[in-house]
């Protein structure tokens, strides 16, 4: 199927996703890898070598549509944050059953991507307070979990230094549910806070989030 979304708000941010129906000698032969991406993709093996593949491939596809012609490599940090070196862009991506998605922000910027699946319920009151439990409608409930799930993912992914609760540490400002909204969140850590706008929209049977 390959692209699905390719849009580009404000800043010049850029939020992609991709529908994985290629193997990953497709994407290889487009890629163009540096040493260390070859050493990390030797590690990896079936799904994930494919995710891998073609969320590099994703960014590479973005990054032409902002101007850079050449390739440009995705390396991680020492927190496993992945980055796009020599750009002026903030990078992170997600995967779930078939899809990737990518963003390329000029601020610190997070997505997360999450097939829904009913399972979710038993985990809500793991990773939301009590007030984000209180703005749950019977009619949504499922599809509005996952937004918040999402969002604390795609803030912990932005933060990108991990030892983060998503119960504790991530909050997100409660919200009425809706196929396509926004909210803010934040992260409390050590004395500190970092606030962030949140995106999100019901993009067929998948939630997408972004920050």
């Amino acid at each position: 199927m390959g692209l699905l979304l390719k849009k580009t708000l404000e800043n010049e941010t850029v939020v992609g996703i991709w529908q994985m129906d290629e193997d990953p000698d497709f994407f290889r032969q487009k890629l163009d890898l540096q040493l260390v991406e070859e050493q990390e993709l030797a590690k990896l093996k079936g799904r994930r070598r494919l995710e891998w593949l073609a969320s590099r491939y994703l960014v590479h596809d973005m990054l032409i549509s902002l101007g850079y012609e050449d390739r440009v490599p995705v390396l991680k940090d020492e927190f496993g944050k992945p980055h796009i070196w020599g750009t002026p862009f903030h990078l992170s991506f997600s995967h779930s059953h078939e899809m990737v998605a990518v963003i390329l922000a000029k601020n610190p910027a997070g997505i997360d991507i999450q097939h829904i699946v009913p399972k979710i319920e038993v985990l809500a009151k793991r990773f939301m307070g009590l007030a984000e439990l209180g703005s749950l409608k019977p009619e949504t409930r499922l599809e509005h979990i996952h937004v918040y799930w999402g969002a604390k993912e795609a803030l912990y992914k932005a933060h990108g230094r991990r030892e983060l609760d998503f119960r504790s540490n991530i909050f997100i400002e409660p919200f009425d549910y809706q196929l396509v909204g926004s909210t803010s969140g934040s992260i409390e850590k050590d004395g500190e806070v970092w606030g962030f706008e949140v995106f999100y929209e019901k993009f067929g049977n998948y939630i997408l989030v972004w920050c």
